[in-house]
């Protein structure tokens, strides 16, 4: 019987992929099977590709501003030709937050996170689509947060590109999913990378946040790779349009 979560042969991207949720994801994809490109901004551990490759598929490390449109052209142009002109599964985890009360948010502080939050998740789906629609065959994974259902305080421009993200996916479900496309979301709840120290510092914060998750612990890495890893096989040819929650049950309460 065919194993429906095996990702063998499957070519990958991911952005965002040194480090955080981005590189626990792309490292998971590729001990499923895949080939996978990742794309890091301005720095990258020496020899991280060639760790996560040790002796399974090739992995590939592309310098890329997912935020300025023509690096995003050439660094998806650059992922094709690595991965031999296929691109089947594609994970937009790029992401960044700014924290400013919203009556001083600096203009280009909010144009960042936007651009690296949503307008670089639409238009790396729109070039990986490219791929994806001429093969009829794709995966594409979307960062959500928690922030796509419940606001916050000095978060306001990652509240409102999380909160677009999760309205960009369903949008990309209804026109692609007839073509061979399925466009979902995870919505990771507290999750411990280096994006929430500062939340894992303030203790007020941390405990009013533990409270709150029925789980009793803030979130890893792991906690989304399986979800992410069912989302990206083909056990889920049947799942798309979803903004699946990963939180310890955090909105439950």
């Amino acid at each position: 019987m065919k194993n429906l979560l095996d990702l063998t042969g499957k070519k990958a991207l991911v952005t965002g992929g040194s480090r955080g949720i981005g590189h626990r994801l792309a490292q998971a994809l590729h001990d499923a099977g895949a080939e996978v490109v990742f794309f890091y901004n301005s720095t990258c551990p020496d020899g991280l590709a060639e760790q996560m490759q040790g002796n399974g598929p090739a992995v590939h490390a592309v310098r890329c501003n997912v935020a300025d449109r023509k690096a995003l052209e050439h660094g998806v142009t650059a992922a094709a030709d690595l991965l031999g002109g296929r691109i089947d599964i594609l994970i937009n985890a790029a992401g960044i937050n700014r924290r400013y009360w919203l009556e001083d948010f600096p203009t280009e502080e909010w144009d960042a996170v936007i651009n690296t939050n949503l307008n670089a998740a639409v238009y790396c789906t729109q070039l990986v689509g490219k791929y994806m629609l001429a093969q009829q065959y794709g995966k594409v994974i979307n960062l959500a947060s928690m922030n796509s259902f419940v606001s916050g305080k000095r978060v306001g421009a990652y509240v409102a590109s999380k909160g677009a993200i999760a309205q960009i996916t369903k949008a990309f479900a209804n026109e692609w999913g007839d073509r061979g496309v399925r466009v979902n979301a995870i919505a990771p709840g507290y999750i411990m990378t280096d994006m929430t120290v500062a939340l894992q510092k303030d203790e007020a914060s941390y405990k009013g946040i533990l409270e709150r998750i029925p789980e009793g612990r803030w979130g890893t890495p792991d906690d989304l790779v399986a979800p992410v890893l069912l989302l990206v096989s083909d056990a889920a040819d049947y799942i798309n349009g979803i903004v699946m929650p990963i939180d310890g049950g955090y909105l439950a309460r």
